[in-house]
């Protein structure tokens, strides 16, 4: 396995991190064993989590992944295997960054994960109403206490993101060293323009989420009919467009020239691209997994890099 670098956090990473939004949801307690024991023999090592997944389903209040991955690390004694990355922000028991709302959040996602530090503390989401000097500074204390590793922040604008780096300098206080922003073929623009270059230049890491883009990227879903009783069939259905397709069929040919699928194809492109250092993919069931193994294999060469840049450019 090839290890990044994520960002000048110290952190070592494999090049596809696992979406643990899944956990408690739509992978019960067996298939989240499963799934992580083979994450974990297969060479990865980087598991994204957020305190809110899955507070959207039915039933469920919040804090399920976190508890699911704390018990399969209680069982499994892996915890020094593993990256553990969560956030907060999102959730309504723990809403925004004020200080002592990272505080309490931190500790419940500690208690819930069953871990003294968390590698990777994430802010889910900028937050307009606490100043950014605030926000670092709670997240200095618990740098200090030996309760985070690193941090980073998600779904930031280029402008927040470097006006954060500006204030960790000049208040000499813990930088983000992560970034993650929606990035895939069919969501190019915002990465490439404004935060690519932010990222490049102040070697901060990128472990981009929505890589499938919703799973249009996997090629099940090419016409109308094929949406229809899918859960996520509104989130693909802007995808299904003559843009789309175009996409579609360039990861066809890149993938019939390797005897891979279009899962592991549009996997590959984003592990090769310039400041991305672990794309973010789920799974729910060893078949699904054996595609994001296999994705981490495959090498693009520059041609098929050139074929799904030009497809999936809208310039």
């Amino acid at each position: 396995m090839n290890y990044r670098q994520l960002g000048r956090s110290g952190l070592k990473v494999a090049p596809l991190a696992f979406g643990g939004n899944v956990f408690g949801w739509t992978a019960d307690q067996s298939t989240s064993f499963t799934l992580l024991d083979a994450f974990v023999e297969a060479g990865f090592n980087l598991i994204d989590t957020a305190d809110v997944y899955s507070q959207w389903v039915e039933g469920h209040s919040g804090g399920e992944s976190e508890t699911m991955i704390g018990k399969w690390l209680r069982q499994s004694g892996k915890r020094d295997d593993v990256i553990i990355a969560t956030k907060v922000a999102k959730w309504s028991t723990h809403r925004g960054l004020a200080p002592d709302t990272i505080r309490a959040a931190a500790e419940d996602s500690l208690r819930r994960l069953g871990v003294e530090t968390i590698d990777l503390y994430q802010a889910h989401e900028f937050d307009p109403d606490v100043p950014q000097a605030e926000t670092l500074g709670a997240f200095a204390r618990l740098i200090e206490e030996g309760k985070v590793r690193a941090i980073g922040a998600s779904n930031f604008s280029a402008k927040q993101f470097s006006e954060a780096l500006e204030v960790s300098s000049a208040h000499d206080l813990p930088r983000y060293e992560s970034m993650q922003p929606e990035y895939s073929l069919m969501q190019r623009e915002e990465y490439e323009r404004d935060l690519q270059p932010l990222a490049l230049r102040e070697e901060v890491g990128v472990i981009s989420y929505f890589a499938l883009a919703a799973g249009f990227l996997s090629g099940k879903y090419r016409n109308p009919e094929d949406l229809e009783g899918r859960a996520r069939g509104g989130m693909v259905e802007k995808y299904l467009n003559a843009h789309g397709l175009i996409v579609l069929r360039a990861l066809d040919d890149v993938a019939a020239r390797h005897d891979a699928s279009p899962v592991q194809v549009a996997l590959a492109w984003l592990m090769a691209r310039p400041g991305i250092t672990a794309p973010i993919a789920s799974a729910t069931s060893l078949k699904q997994f054996g595609e994001l193994v296999a994705a981490a294999k495959l090498d693009l060469d520059d041609s098929d890099m050139q074929v799904l840049d030009r497809a999936s450019s809208k310039a």
